[in-house]
């Protein structure tokens, strides 16, 4: 009898899994399985925001696969090897899995391929984690597209592959040992943000019908809107894959909002081309500008806390900290903040991001972090984010600041941005810091440091 394990990584769903559907379609019996990879849960993978949006995820998918008369075999340690003893175990002719580009999945890959060599089991992979896979489409001349434009233009002309529905029945192997999930105190000793937003597939679903039907209509005119929080929400679901990216396109396509919403999807690819070329992103930097950080533990830390004197820095600081989640505009607000005005090594904020969003996917949150560092793909790599300006261009109210930052509560609309403008007794009641760095100086510190 031919028997397949479907080997899960970041693509917790049944909905639109072309592993899945394949495995469903070639062999009689299948096997579901997930290993808790201990290499990466000594990682920032092993944040507790992102372990407890994982263990929900499994548990919402373990569900799924009994609603379709299978179950999903749990396995902790080394990947390949809890791999191998499964496809054993089970008697399985082929492994599949899910296409990923990152460069542990890539070296996972490889890995798996040769024990699948040794052992004459098949090993079948399919993309289905982005739109259009890195090396698709590449630009005359080059390895892959280093601005944004021209690879959205040559993206839009590839028309995604249709949606695949659940398998209804999955043929399974009897005698399997049901999935026991592990305790999160069990994995960690830290506890998870408090307003985390909960992880799955049917979570995934929900968000996305809600933002369909609520939200898409405004969303070019309100997604930079901080106060508005009228963004999808959907990264974290994307980068456990508790939902596609095709099922997300073909939600939204021909609403209107779509376009500027297919720009963000189309990011996410972009940056996922960028890492398979360059595997090295998360350490070096794409185009070195000759940077000499400066080395500042008390700032870096201010940043960190929310606690920099800059309110709508602060703000999306302890967003981050109290929801596991960001803005976008906050995210370069604060990115452009740490590296451009305090001028501190963009592999710090990197650092602390994928420690603590729940969507800290490693292609999008280092190529997000290098561009607005200047050293990524930004074709204006000095561009700096004034904070000033930018709180009165996207919170003109302050009612982001305010819902983040309380202690500034009883500041007037515009005072709440720059609090040391207040008079000094206002100041002493605040409990709020002082500016940790004049914006002016370091503007010109910057410009002498790149050289304009």
């Amino acid at each position: 009898m031919r028997r397949a394990l479907v080997l899960y990584t970041c693509d917790l769903r049944v909905h639109d899994h072309p592993a899945l559907a394949a495995a469903v379609a070639e062999r009689e019996q299948v096997v579901p399985a997930f290993v808790l990879d201990e290499q990466l849960m000594r990682g920032s993978c092993a944040s507790p925001n992102r372990l407890t949006f994982l263990l929900e995820s499994l548990r919402d998918l373990g569900a799924s696969l009994r609603r379709r008369g299978a179950g999903l075999v749990l396995a902790r340690g080394d990947a390949v090897e809890q791999a191998m003893r499964l496809a054993r175990r089970c008697r399985a002719d082929a492994i599949y899995m899910s296409e990923d580009t990152t460069p542990y999945a890539c070296s996972r890959r490889r890995r798996l391929a040769r024990a699948c060599g040794e052992q004459r089991v098949e090993l079948r992979t399919l993309d289905g984690s982005g739109l259009l896979a890195p090396g698709a489409v590449t630009p005359a001349g080059g390895c892959h597209y280093r601005v944004f434009t021209p690879y959205w233009r040559a993206w839009r002309q590839f028309p995604p592959a249709p949606v695949l529905p659940a398998p209804r029945r999955i043929p399974t192997v009897d005698g399997l040992p049901a999935m026991r999930l592990p305790a999160l105190r069990s994995l960690t000793a830290r506890s998870p943000s408090p307003d985390l937003a909960p992880g799955g597939e049917s979570a995934a679903r929900e968000r996305l019908e809600r933002f369909v039907s609520a939200t898409l209509g405004g969303y070019e005119g309100g997604r930079e809107d901080l106060a508005g929080d009228r963004t999808s929400k959907l990264s974290p679901y994307l980068h456990f894959g508790c939902i596609s990216a095709r099922a997300v396109l073909a939600a939204t396509a021909e609403h209107a909002g779509a376009e500027p919403f297919e720009r963000q999807l189309c990011w996410r690819d972009f940056h996922r081309q960028v890492l398979a070329d360059r595997p090295d992103l998360p350490r070096a930097d794409y185009r070195a500008r000759g940077d000499r950080w400066r080395r500042d533990a008390a700032s870096l830390e201010a940043w960190r806390e929310g606690l920099t004197g800059y309110p709508i820095v602060d703000a999306g600081m302890r967003q981050l900290a109290r929801e596991g989640f960001m803005h976008n505009r906050a995210r370069l607000v604060a990115g452009s903040f740490l590296t451009k005005t305090l001028y501190l090594d963009w592999r710090a904020g990197a650092a602390h991001f994928a420690a603590l969003l729940s969507d800290a996917d490693i292609a999008s949150n280092v190529g997000n972090w290098q561009w607005v560092a200047g050293t990524g793909n930004d074709t204006r790599p000095n561009r700096v984010l004034n904070p000033l300006r930018q709180a009165r261009r996207f919170d003109p109210d302050g009612a982001y600041v305010r819902r983040y930052l309380p202690e500034l509560e009883a500041l007037s609309d515009g005072g709440v941005h720059e609090p040391w403008r207040a008079s000094a007794a206002v100041r002493r009641g605040l409990r709020y810091p002082e500016p940790i760095v004049d914006l002016d100086r370091a503007a010109h510190e910057l410009r002498e440091r790149r050289g304009g």
